[in-house]
């Protein structure tokens, strides 16, 4: 499920392309059906939790992979990996690189002078360099991000760290673990959990997981063993023996949001993790 570790990981992977020039491109989304960025240089290559941005010119190029999403690299002329109906975008760059992003949830391409304007709703990054520095008038972000959070003490703990509004990068699976690891139910209020505490975990685990080929909560990279309650549902807790509880929770509440006003479900143990209150 692409977090904002996958993203991450996805933004190093295309790093070489910065630099490069846009041989040939084809947009499969009706709206920018007939732009073509030939001939405009990769000036940068970025993420921002679930969001990848390409500054291409004097343009911003965004895309989301939402639930689904994934980029493949191929060398110019060899047969593709994925089907060519899911294919959302095209790209293919000096030295042959041919890159596909195949069932992207959003292609956009607007003025890079308007990324504030479209962009500022988002949260601190979890990932980001700066996530621990402040500025001389400004707080980190994670100083940032545990003031957004806070600011709403009667929302659940589940919907505040989903909501892409006060950081940026937490997915379900990284919510779902994160609240087991610590103790505390998705339902909990905000005001009855340790916010500081479960937001350092979730950066301390996001950035652990970087670097290991497969995402894991667990410490064990087997198929099936990798989480404590995320896809469990019904299944003995690992620390208690309990049935993993299965339920749903709201999700975003902005607009912007590409997860807004839907509900997710959540995993938790009923011993391990007792709603607050």
């Amino acid at each position: 499920m692409p977090e904002g570790d996958s993203v991450w990981r996805l933004s190093e992977r295309l790093q070489p392309l910065v630099g490069r020039e846009i041989a040939h491109s084809q947009f499969r989304v009706p709206q920018l059906a007939t732009v073509d960025l030939s001939g405009k240089e990769i000036l940068r290559v970025w993420p921002h939790g679930k969001h990848l941005f390409w500054l291409v010119g004097d343009l911003v190029l965004h895309t989301h992979l939402r639930m689904d999403g994934l980029w493949r690299i191929h060398q110019e002329g060899t047969r593709w990996s994925l089907p060519a109906h899911t294919a959302r975008l095209v790209v293919r760059v000096s030295g042959g690189i041919e890159l596909v992003g195949h069932d992207l949830g959003i292609v956009e391409l607007w003025p890079a002078r308007e990324f504030d304007a479209r962009m500022g709703w988002l949260g601190p990054d979890l990932l980001a360099d700066d996530w621990d520095t402040a500025g001389r008038w400004a707080p980190s972000g994670r100083e940032e991000a545990l003031r957004r959070v806070g600011s709403e003490p009667s929302r659940t703990i589940g919907e505040a760290l989903l909501d892409q509004r006060n950081l940026a990068g937490i997915g379900n699976e990284y919510r779902a673990e994160v609240c087991f690891l610590s103790g505390v139910h998705p339902a909990s209020r905000v005001a009855e959990v340790d916010v500081a505490a479960v937001v350092d975990l979730t950066v301390k685990l996001m950035r652990a997981n970087l670097s290991s080929p497969v995402r894991t909560f667990t410490g064990d990279q087997r198929r099936g063993s990798t989480t404590f309650v995320f896809g469990r549902a019904g299944r003995p807790c690992l620390r208690c023996g309990a049935a993993i509880a299965k339920d749903t929770l709201g999700g975003g509440t902005s607009v912007a949001d590409p997860d807004a006003g839907r509900e997710r479900i959540i995993w938790s143990c009923p011993r391990c993790q007792p709603v607050a209150g």
